[in-house]
């Protein structure tokens, strides 16, 4: 990062640490732990959904059942909460900005964010243009794998990167 974005970024991050907001979160002992145990459900619900999904797509769970079924069961549960997570991040972010928006580790996890979307969006694409998409009889099976496994590193590779935040200086 160059010195003037880093210089900028550095500025904004005492800027915003300085903010009544900031100030509050950080001096109530019971609203960090409280938005990170909601931060860490909502994320459980979205791994857990895009797992399923992840599943379902290389045919280890509910291979019975039609593979737009099983989106349709828990796609919902991987928008939704990203609203939680992005709302009680925003809070962890205003309550210490230097430790996340600083931290390179942070970064990663965004970036890593970012393409978790964009494949779990593709998926809901590629399944709403076809709706055999995904299905063991689906004629493009290595795309469905492809993206199955794509899902699960991002998915994992995010958790990693949130805990890892914690111990990068």
């Amino acid at each position: 990062m160059s010195y003037s974005i880093a210089g900028s970024l550095g500025a904004f991050c005492d800027w915003l640490d300085q903010t009544d907001l900031s100030q509050t979160i950080q001096i109530t002992s019971w609203i960090v732990p409280a938005v990170q145990s909601v931060h860490i459900l909502a994320i459980t619900a979205v791994a857990v959904s895009a797992l399923m999904i992840d599943l379902r797509l290389i045919g280890a769970f509910a291979a019975d059942q039609p593979m737009r079924r099983v989106a349709s069961r828990f796609l919902p549960f991987v928008w939704w909460p990203l609203l939680i997570l992005l709302g009680t991040g925003v809070i962890l972010i205003i309550g210490e900005p230097v430790r996340s928006l600083m931290n390179p580790i942070f970064r990663i996890k965004m970036v890593l964010l970012v393409a978790a979307i964009i494949v779990t969006g593709l998926l809901q694409y590629l399944q709403r243009r076809d709706p055999a998409f995904g299905d063991s009889a689906y004629k493009h099976r290595g795309a469905a794998t492809a993206i199955a496994v794509l899902s699960m590193l991002l998915w994992t590779g995010i958790i990693f990167a949130g805990r890892w935040i914690a111990y990068y200086a």
